[in-house]
Protein backbone atom coordinates (compact mmCIF):
# COMPACT_ATOMS: atom_id res chain seq x y z
CA UNK A 1 0.00 0.00 0.00
CA UNK A 2 1.49 3.44 -1.27
CA UNK A 3 1.01 6.92 1.20
CA UNK A 4 0.80 10.20 -0.10
CA UNK A 5 1.96 12.00 3.15
CA UNK A 6 3.79 11.22 6.40
CA UNK A 7 0.62 11.37 8.55
CA UNK A 8 -1.03 8.82 6.30
CA UNK A 9 1.46 6.39 7.16
CA UNK A 10 1.58 6.85 10.52
CA UNK A 11 -2.19 6.79 10.76
CA UNK A 12 -2.26 3.12 8.98
CA UNK A 13 0.62 2.55 11.22
CA UNK A 14 -1.27 2.85 13.90
CA UNK A 15 -4.51 1.52 12.89
CA UNK A 16 -2.90 -1.70 12.10
CA UNK A 17 -0.85 -1.69 15.68
CA UNK A 18 -4.27 -1.15 17.55
CA UNK A 19 -6.10 -3.94 15.75
CA UNK A 20 -2.98 -6.22 15.92
CA UNK A 21 -3.28 -5.25 20.16
CA UNK A 22 0.62 -3.94 19.67
CA UNK A 23 -1.43 -0.75 21.44
CA UNK A 24 -4.27 -2.27 23.59
CA UNK A 25 -7.37 -0.45 24.22
CA UNK A 26 -7.56 1.97 26.67
CA UNK A 27 -3.53 2.78 26.16
CA UNK A 28 -2.04 6.10 26.06
CA UNK A 29 0.11 6.37 22.86
CA UNK A 30 2.60 9.40 23.50
CA UNK A 31 3.86 11.22 19.87
CA UNK A 32 7.56 11.35 20.78
CA UNK A 33 7.80 7.48 21.48
CA UNK A 34 6.03 6.83 18.33
CA UNK A 35 7.80 9.42 16.18
CA UNK A 36 11.42 8.03 17.58
CA UNK A 37 9.79 4.90 16.38
CA UNK A 38 9.21 5.47 13.15
CA UNK A 39 12.29 7.97 12.45
CA UNK A 40 10.09 11.04 11.70
CA UNK A 41 9.32 14.20 13.12
CA UNK A 42 6.50 14.76 15.83
CA UNK A 43 4.25 16.50 13.88
CA UNK A 44 2.91 13.84 11.15
CA UNK A 45 2.47 11.40 14.38
CA UNK A 46 -0.09 14.61 15.84
CA UNK A 47 -1.64 15.29 12.60
CA UNK A 48 -2.01 10.76 12.27
CA UNK A 49 -3.67 11.46 15.85
CA UNK A 50 -6.13 13.94 14.45
CA UNK A 51 -6.92 11.21 11.61
CA UNK A 52 -7.56 8.55 13.75
CA UNK A 53 -9.61 10.65 16.19
CA UNK A 54 -12.37 11.98 13.32
CA UNK A 55 -12.09 7.70 12.35
CA UNK A 56 -12.80 6.68 16.16
CA UNK A 57 -9.70 4.35 16.70
CA UNK A 58 -8.35 7.13 19.57
CA UNK A 59 -9.69 9.60 22.15
CA UNK A 60 -7.73 13.00 23.11
CA UNK A 61 -8.79 12.83 27.21
CA UNK A 62 -8.06 16.42 29.35
CA UNK A 63 -4.97 15.73 31.20
CA UNK A 64 -4.13 12.42 29.65
CA UNK A 65 -3.11 13.02 26.47
CA UNK A 66 -4.45 10.43 23.53
CA UNK A 67 -5.40 6.67 24.03
CA UNK A 68 -7.01 3.84 22.07
CA UNK A 69 -10.39 3.96 22.21
CA UNK A 70 -12.46 1.30 23.35
CA UNK A 71 -14.79 -1.00 21.33
CA UNK A 72 -18.62 -0.07 21.21
CA UNK A 73 -20.34 -3.53 22.42
CA UNK A 74 -24.11 -1.99 22.16
CA UNK A 75 -23.21 -1.29 18.57
CA UNK A 76 -22.10 -4.58 17.51
CA UNK A 77 -24.38 -5.65 15.60
CA UNK A 78 -25.52 -2.79 13.71
CA UNK A 79 -21.49 -2.48 12.82
CA UNK A 80 -21.68 -6.13 11.82
CA UNK A 81 -24.31 -5.82 9.28
CA UNK A 82 -22.95 -2.48 7.99
CA UNK A 83 -19.51 -4.35 7.07
CA UNK A 84 -21.50 -6.84 5.37
CA UNK A 85 -22.97 -4.69 3.18
CA UNK A 86 -19.55 -2.30 2.72
CA UNK A 87 -16.87 -4.67 2.33
CA UNK A 88 -18.82 -7.26 -0.41
CA UNK A 89 -19.10 -3.91 -2.00
CA UNK A 90 -15.38 -3.25 -1.89
CA UNK A 91 -14.38 -6.82 -2.85
CA UNK A 92 -16.98 -6.77 -5.73
CA UNK A 93 -14.82 -3.76 -7.26
CA UNK A 94 -11.19 -4.99 -6.21
CA UNK A 95 -12.56 -8.42 -8.78
CA UNK A 96 -12.63 -6.04 -11.75
CA UNK A 97 -8.75 -4.69 -10.99
CA UNK A 98 -6.98 -7.48 -9.59
CA UNK A 99 -4.26 -9.09 -11.51
CA UNK A 100 -2.10 -12.00 -10.84
CA UNK A 101 0.93 -10.38 -9.08
CA UNK A 102 -1.95 -8.89 -6.61
CA UNK A 103 -3.38 -12.54 -6.24
CA UNK A 104 0.24 -13.52 -5.51
CA UNK A 105 0.49 -10.78 -2.90
CA UNK A 106 -3.04 -11.97 -1.02
CA UNK A 107 -1.82 -15.60 -1.06
CA UNK A 108 1.45 -14.75 0.09
CA UNK A 109 0.14 -12.71 3.13
CA UNK A 110 -2.31 -15.45 3.46
CA UNK A 111 0.19 -18.09 4.47
CA UNK A 112 1.98 -15.71 6.64
CA UNK A 113 -1.12 -15.60 8.91
CA UNK A 114 -1.48 -19.30 8.35
CA UNK A 115 2.41 -19.73 9.69
CA UNK A 116 1.48 -16.99 12.50
CA UNK A 117 -1.82 -19.14 13.57
CA UNK A 118 0.29 -22.07 13.79
CA UNK A 119 2.99 -20.89 15.74
CA UNK A 120 0.54 -19.18 17.97
CA UNK A 121 1.63 -15.78 17.59
CA UNK A 122 -1.67 -13.90 18.25
CA UNK A 123 -0.47 -10.44 17.59
CA UNK A 124 0.83 -11.65 14.08
CA UNK A 125 -1.81 -13.10 13.24
CA UNK A 126 -4.66 -10.04 13.70
CA UNK A 127 -1.72 -7.73 11.79
CA UNK A 128 -1.44 -10.26 9.03
CA UNK A 129 -5.36 -10.51 9.05
CA UNK A 130 -5.42 -6.40 8.74
CA UNK A 131 -2.81 -6.41 5.95
CA UNK A 132 -4.85 -9.20 4.01
CA UNK A 133 -7.88 -7.11 4.14
CA UNK A 134 -6.28 -3.99 3.82
CA UNK A 135 -4.55 -5.12 0.77
CA UNK A 136 -7.78 -6.37 -0.73
CA UNK A 137 -9.88 -3.60 -0.31
CA UNK A 138 -7.96 -1.04 -1.56
CA UNK A 139 -7.93 -3.37 -4.69
CA UNK A 140 -10.87 -1.78 -5.05
CA UNK A 141 -10.25 1.39 -5.94
CA UNK A 142 -12.76 2.95 -3.79
CA UNK A 143 -11.10 5.42 -1.27
CA UNK A 144 -14.63 6.78 0.63
CA UNK A 145 -16.00 3.01 0.54
CA UNK A 146 -12.62 2.05 2.59
CA UNK A 147 -12.31 4.87 4.96
CA UNK A 148 -16.11 3.94 6.29
CA UNK A 149 -14.87 0.46 6.31
CA UNK A 150 -12.10 1.58 8.57
CA UNK A 151 -14.20 3.87 10.53
CA UNK A 152 -16.37 0.76 11.65
CA UNK A 153 -13.18 -1.40 12.08
CA UNK A 154 -12.32 1.14 15.05
CA UNK A 155 -15.64 0.07 16.85
CA UNK A 156 -15.23 -3.90 15.81
CA UNK A 157 -14.35 -6.41 18.72
CA UNK A 158 -11.59 -7.63 16.82
CA UNK A 159 -9.77 -8.25 20.21
CA UNK A 160 -12.43 -10.47 21.90
CA UNK A 161 -13.26 -12.50 18.35
CA UNK A 162 -9.23 -13.26 18.16
CA UNK A 163 -9.27 -14.61 21.81
CA UNK A 164 -11.67 -17.61 20.51
CA UNK A 165 -9.95 -20.89 20.06
CA UNK A 166 -9.75 -22.04 16.71
CA UNK A 167 -10.74 -18.91 15.25
CA UNK A 168 -7.79 -17.98 13.64
CA UNK A 169 -7.57 -21.72 11.58
CA UNK A 170 -11.44 -20.96 10.42
CA UNK A 171 -10.85 -17.16 9.50
CA UNK A 172 -7.37 -19.13 7.31
CA UNK A 173 -10.56 -21.76 5.49
CA UNK A 174 -12.73 -18.31 4.82
CA UNK A 175 -10.07 -16.22 3.25
CA UNK A 176 -9.18 -18.94 0.96
CA UNK A 177 -12.90 -19.68 0.38
CA UNK A 178 -13.10 -15.77 -0.86
CA UNK A 179 -9.89 -15.96 -2.95
CA UNK A 180 -11.11 -18.79 -4.86
CA UNK A 181 -14.50 -17.21 -5.27
CA UNK A 182 -13.10 -14.17 -6.87
CA UNK A 183 -10.82 -16.14 -9.16
CA UNK A 184 -13.69 -18.21 -10.46
CA UNK A 185 -15.34 -14.53 -11.27
CA UNK A 186 -18.80 -15.94 -9.38
CA UNK A 187 -19.76 -12.23 -7.69
CA UNK A 188 -22.93 -14.27 -6.11
CA UNK A 189 -20.49 -16.77 -3.91
CA UNK A 190 -17.85 -13.52 -3.82
CA UNK A 191 -20.92 -11.92 -1.83
CA UNK A 192 -21.62 -15.04 0.52
CA UNK A 193 -18.13 -15.42 1.19
CA UNK A 194 -17.89 -12.39 2.66
CA UNK A 195 -20.75 -12.61 4.88
CA UNK A 196 -19.96 -15.88 5.87
CA UNK A 197 -16.47 -14.66 6.89
CA UNK A 198 -18.10 -11.32 8.79
CA UNK A 199 -20.54 -13.59 10.47
CA UNK A 200 -18.81 -16.22 11.57
CA UNK A 201 -16.91 -14.35 13.67
CA UNK A 202 -19.66 -12.13 15.34
CA UNK A 203 -21.43 -15.94 16.20
CA UNK A 204 -18.63 -17.12 18.01
CA UNK A 205 -18.33 -13.87 19.52
CA UNK A 206 -21.86 -14.20 20.65
CA UNK A 207 -21.64 -17.86 21.83
CA UNK A 208 -18.37 -17.26 23.36
CA UNK A 209 -19.83 -14.71 25.33
CA UNK A 210 -23.53 -16.57 26.71
CA UNK A 211 -20.43 -19.41 27.90
CA UNK A 212 -18.84 -17.00 30.02
CA UNK A 213 -22.30 -15.79 31.52
CA UNK A 214 -23.92 -19.16 31.65
CA UNK A 215 -19.84 -20.70 33.63
CA UNK A 216 -19.90 -17.05 35.98
CA UNK A 217 -22.65 -18.48 38.24
CA UNK A 218 -21.59 -21.89 38.71
CA UNK A 219 -18.41 -20.21 39.20
CA UNK A 220 -19.95 -18.59 42.10
CA UNK A 221 -21.27 -21.39 43.54
CA UNK A 222 -17.86 -23.36 43.59
CA UNK A 223 -16.05 -20.31 44.90
CA UNK A 224 -18.27 -20.01 48.13
CA UNK A 225 -18.68 -23.52 48.64
CA UNK A 226 -14.36 -23.44 48.76
CA UNK A 227 -14.54 -20.45 50.68
CA UNK A 228 -16.93 -22.13 53.59
CA UNK A 229 -15.24 -25.70 53.52
CA UNK A 230 -12.18 -23.90 54.07
CA UNK A 231 -13.91 -21.69 57.29
CA UNK A 232 -14.96 -24.79 58.71
CA UNK A 233 -11.57 -26.82 58.25
CA UNK A 234 -10.06 -23.75 59.80
CA UNK A 235 -12.48 -24.10 62.84
CA UNK A 236 -10.76 -25.00 66.08
CA UNK A 237 -11.90 -28.80 66.76
CA UNK A 238 -13.18 -29.25 70.34
CA UNK A 239 -11.28 -31.77 72.22
CA UNK A 240 -13.66 -35.06 73.70
CA UNK A 241 -14.18 -33.99 77.51
CA UNK A 242 -13.61 -36.77 80.20
CA UNK A 243 -16.01 -37.34 82.83
CA UNK A 244 -14.58 -39.31 86.37
CA UNK A 245 -16.08 -42.35 87.01
CA UNK A 246 -17.88 -42.66 90.49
Amino acid sequence: MSFKTKEEYVAEFLREGILAGRFPRGARLKQDEIARQLDISITPVREAFRILEAEGYVLSIPHRGVVVAPFDASATREINDLRVMLESRLVLAAMKHTKADNYADLARLQREFEEADARGDREAVRALNYRFHSHLYALARLPQTLHFVQVLWAKYPFDLINLIGGRAGRAATEHRNLLKAMKAGDRKAVVNAVREHIEAGWHELQKDLERQAAAKPAAGVRKRAVAYAARIRSRPRHSTRQFPRD
